[in-house]
C-alpha cells in the first residue's frame, strides 16, 4: 500500500487503501465527498473526490494525486476508487451505526458486533435470521434489518461495480434509478442503450464503458450504435440527412476506425432499422419518416378548391389604418389562396397584416387560431393583434399519458385560420406535427423573416415553403414600424443589404442604437457587466434583470454565455440565498434561466425563460417560475435541463424578443460571424440595442453571406408531389 506524501507537486499516482472514520462534507446532489481515511499504520489523509454513499467504518480503496490546499492542505483527489466492507470491530460499528442500515442505530450496532463478533457481516449476508438473538432485536426488528441490508449491499455491489467501469456517482444513481438491480446486468450486455435511455449518458460515455468491458471496436453493434451517433450530431447541426460518402468518413473519424470498417456500420445500422437510406443520403429513420410524410398534408391543404379564406369578408376599414400595397396584397391573398406566406424584415408591417386578417375572419364569424414556437412569441403576437395566441405545443395539447398530441393526423384542430408566427424557428419535426393536425379547407398563414438564423432543430422547412411553389408568398418591404426613426429597424435593414451600421454621432442624445467600439475580451465583458448592471438602468430605467437581456455568438470565451453568466448572477443575484451545486454550476433561487430541450411531460419547451423560486434541500427539488401562473418543479437531477439565462446564444433567442439587448461581436467569435446572425441578434431588441465590437469583426459578419449547408430534401419532395413526379411521399 502506498501512503508515501508527495514530493513531486502532486504529479504521482498513489494508492490508499484504509477505513473511512469520518464523513467530513458531502454535498446535496451526493457526487462530491470530503472523508477522512485511516491507512492500516492509522495514519489518517483527507480524501476529496466525485464519489458518494460514503459512510464511517466503510473501507475505501482510492487512487489519485496529491495536492496542497492553501486552505485546508495536504489532501488527495480521488481520480478512481472502490468501496470495501470494513475489516475491524471498530469499523463495523460504526458502518453499521451510520445510519445506512434502517433499523440499526449505535446501541443495535455494537450489541450485534459483541454478539457475533468478527462474524458480524457473515451472518448478516447469510444467517441474518439469527439477528433475534441479539439483546434488544426482537423478530420483527431482525426481519426489517435484514431486509435493508440485502438492499443496501446489492446497491452496493452494483455502485462498485458500475464506478469500476469509470461511471461517476452521479450516473450511477440514474442507473439505479431506471434499472434497479437490473442496473449491473443491463450495462454488460449493452452499454451503448445507455445513450438512448439515461438522460446526460451520450455514446461517447456508453464507449467509454464497453471498452472497459472488453468490447472491440470493431463489435458490430457498437459500430451500428457510433453510426447512428454520428447520424444525430449532424441533426444537431441542422441536417435531416448527409450524403453517404462523406458520412462514412465522419463514421471512421468518430469510431476511430477505417472508412471501409465504417461502411460496415453503416451497413448494419441500416439493417438494424437505426437508419434509412435514399438517394445516396443517409437518415435517421425519425427525419426520413417526417420528410416523406410532411408533403403530403402540404398537397392536400394546397389543392382544396374550397376553403376558408374564401368566407373571409370586407369590413369597414379601422380608423387611421392605411395599408400600403404590399399590405392590402397580403390580406387578400390570405383570402383567395389555402397556403399563404407572409415574410419580411422588422418593422415592414407584419403585425398589421396579422391584425386586419384576423379582424376579417372574425367578422365573417370563422375560427381562428394563432400560434408561434416560444411563449414569448405568442405573447408578442396576442398583444400586437389583441387576439389570444399560444405556442404550437400548447396549441396541439401533449398528452404525457399517451406520449402524444392531442391534436393529430385522427383529431384535428378545429379552426377555419390558422395564423402561425416566427416561422423561421419551425424545424422539420415541429412542422410535421402541426401540418398532421390541419383540417383540409382551413386556411393556412404563415409569418416570418426569411432573412433570419434557420431553426435551431433539423431542417430548412422555410426556404423549401418558399421555394415549393405551393405557397402564395407575400414579401413585405416598406419599412413603418417607429417611423423611420428606429435606429435599430434601419440598422437591421443596412446589415441585411451588406452594409455596415450606423454609429450615433452625437452620445449625449438618446438613441434606441448605440455601436461601441472595442474587441478586447477582457474589457468588454467588463463593460458589459457594466451596462447591465450600472449604465442602462441609470440612463433609460430598464430592470438590469427583467428587461436586460446579452445575446452573443457563442457559449465559449471570454465573452460566451458561460463566462457572461457567471459574472453577472455574482452580482445581480448575490448574497447569501437558497441555492445549490450540480457539478460545477451553482443555481440559485432568483437566478433566471432557460429550458435548452423539449419536456412534453412538464409542458415545458425548449427556449421557455423563467425564474427560479423555491428550492427544496430535504426532497431535492426546485421550482421554476415561466410567467403567468405557470410553475414547472424540477429535481436536483433534473438541473441539466436548464441553463442561466442573463446571457444566451443569439440562436437560441429566436423567436424572443427583449426590451433592451447588449450584444458582443469579436474576433474570438469568428466561426460564428455571419450576417443572418448579426441580423437576428439586433431584430431582438425592441427599444434598445447596444452593440460591442471592433469594426473588422462587425466588418466580417457583414460580408460573410455564405451559409452552412444543411441538407434536406423536402423542397424537392414538395416540388415532385406539386408537379406528379416520381419521388418517395407517404
Amino acid at each position: 500500500m502506498d501512503t508515501v506524501q508527495p514530493k513531486n507537486n502532486g504529479l504521482a499516482t498513489h494508492t490508499l487503501r484504509g477505513e473511512i472514520t469520518r464523513v467530513v462534507y458531502e454535498n446535496d446532489e451526493g457526487d462530491f465527498s470530503i472523508v477522512r481515511l485511516a491507512d492500516a499504520q492509522g495514519v489518517e489523509h483527507t480524501v476529496v473526490g466525485n464519489f458518494s454513499g460514503a459512510f464511517e467504518g466503510q473501507s475505501l480503496e482510492v487512487t489519485g494525486r496529491f495536492e496542497n490546499h492553501k486552505e485546508f492542505g495536504v489532501q488527495l483527489r480521488a481520480e478512481h476508487f472502490r468501496f470495501l466492507l470494513p475489516g475491524t470491530r471498530e469499523g463495523i460499528i460504526r458502518y453499521l451505526s451510520s445510519g445506512m442500515i434502517e433499523g440499526i442505530g449505535p446501541k443495535n450496532a455494537e450489541n450485534i458486533v459483541n454478539h457475533f463478533g468478527d462474524k458480524t457481516l457473515e451472518i448478516l449476508d447469510h444467517y441474518s435470521a439469527r439477528l433475534k438473538e441479539v439483546p434488544g432485536i426482537g423478530k420483527k426488528r431482525a426481519a426489517q434489518i435484514s431486509e435493508a441490508w440485502k438492499a443496501q449491499s446489492s446497491r452496493r455491489e452494483i455502485f462498485i461495480f458500475l464506478q469500476g467501469l469509470g461511471i461517476s456517482s452521479l450516473y450511477c444513481q440514474k442507473l439505479y434509478k431506471e434499472y434497479g438491480d437490473k442496473a449491473a446486468e443491463i450495462v454488460k450486455s449493452n452499454p451503448f442503450r445507455l445513450a438512448d435511455e439515461i438522460e446526460g449518458i451520450g455514446f461517447l460515455m456508453a464507449d467509454n464503458i464497453a471498452s472497459s468491458l472488453g468490447i472491440a471496436k470493431i463489435d458490430l453493434q457498437r459500430l451500428a450504435a457510433g453510426t447512428l451517433y454520428t447520424l444525430n450530431q449532424l441533426t444537431i447541426a441542422g441536417h435531416c440527412c448527409y450524403p453517404v460518402k462523406d458520412f462514412v468518413a465522419k463514421c471512421a473519424e468518430t469510431l476511430r476506425v477505417e472508412q471501409e470498417t465504417a461502411a460496415k456500420g453503416l451497413e448494419e445500422a441500416e439493417m438494424r432499422g437505426f437508419i434509412r437510406i435514399e438517394k445516396d443520403m443517409a437518415y435517421p429513420v425519425s427525419l426520413y419518416r417526417a420528410e416523406t410524410e410532411l408533403p403530403r398534408y402540404i398537397y392536400g391543404l394546397g389543392s382544396c378548391r374550397e376553403h376558408s379564406g374564401l368566407k373571409t369578408v370586407k369590413v369597414p376599414p379601422l380608423k387611421n389604418l392605411r395599408l400600403s400595397e404590399e399590405q392590402t396584397l397580403a390580406v387578400e391573398r390570405a383570402g383567395r389562396y389555402p397556403l399563404n406566406i407572409i415574410t419580411g424584415g422588422p418593422g415592414v408591417g407584419k403585425t398589421t397584416v396579422i391584425h386586419e386578417i384576423v379582424r376579417r375572419a372574425l367578422a365573417a364569424k370563422l375560427k381562428v387560431y394563432q400560434a408561434a414556437p416560444t411563449g414569448r412569441a405568442a405573447k408578442r403576437m396576442s398583444e400586437a393583434a389583441n387576439f389570444p395566441a399560444k405556442t404550437i405545443h400548447r396549441m396541439l395539447k401533449w398528452e404525457p399519458a399517451e406520449r402524444k398530441f392531442a391534436y393529430n393526423a385522427e383529431h384535428k384542430l378545429p379552426c377555419d385560420v390558422l395564423i402561425v408566427d416566427e416561422i423561421s424557428m419551425l424545424d422539420l419535426p415541429l412542422a410535421l406535427c402541426l401540418f398532421r393536425a390541419v383540417n383540409f379547407g382551413t386556411s393556412v398563414i404563415l409569418v416570418g423573416d426569411a432573412d433570419q438564423l434557420p431553426s435551431v432543430g433539423p431542417g430548412k422547412v422555410l426556404d423549401s415553403f418558399l421555394k415549393s411553389g405551393m405557397f402564395a408568398v407575400t414579401k413585405l418591404t416598406k419599412i413603418f414600424r417607429q417611423g423611420a426613426g428606429s435606429r435599430i429597424i434601419s440598422n437591421a435593414h443596412r446589415v441585411n443589404h451588406g452594409e455596415l451600421p450606423e454609429k450615433i454621432g452625437n452620445t449625449d442624445t438618446l438613441s434606441d442604437f448605440y455601436w461601441i467600439e472595442q474587441d478586447d475580451p477582457d474589457k468588454v465583458l467588463e463593460l458589459i457587466v457594466r451596462l447591465q448592471t450600472e449604465r442602462i438602468p441609470k440612463r433609460f430605467g430598464f430592470d438590469p434583470v427583467r428587461d436586460i437581456q446579452v445575446l452573443t455568438p457563442m457559449n465559449r470565451g471570454n465573452c460566451g454565455t458561460h463566462s457572461i453568466n457567471d459574472c453577472l448572477q455574482h452580482i445581480l443575484n448575490s448574497g447569501h440565498k437558497p441555492q445549490f451545486k450540480v457539478g460545477d454550476r451553482i443555481f440559485k433561487a432568483g437566478d433566471r434561466v432557460m429550458q435548452i430541450s423539449n419536456n412534453y411531460d412538464k409542458n415545458i419547451f425548449n427556449g421557455d425563460m423563467g425564474r427560479i423560486g423555491n428550492i427544496d434541500h430535504e426532497e431535492k427539488i426546485f421550482s421554476v417560475f415561466y410567467g403567468g401562473s405557470q410553475v414547472v418543479n424540477y429535481e436536483f437531477t433534473e438541473v441539466d435541463q436548464l441553463t442561466l439565462a442573463y446571457a444566451v446564444t443569439i440562436h437560441k433567442s429566436q423567436g424572443s424578443e427583449f426590451p433592451a439587448v447588449i450584444m458582443p461581436m469579436l474576433n474570438q467569435h469568428y466561426m460564428m460571424l455571419q450576417r443572418n446572425l448579426l441580423y437576428t441578434g439586433i431584430t431582438r431588441a425592441q427599444k434598445l440595442l447596444i452593440l460591442i465590437g471592433g469594426a473588422k469583426a462587425v466588418a466580417m459578419a457583414v460580408r460573410n453571406t455564405r451559409l452552412e449547408p444543411r441538407y434536406s430534401l423536402l423542397r424537392q419532395r414538395l416540388v415532385a408531389i406539386r408537379k406528379g413526379k416520381k419521388f418517395n411521399v407517404l
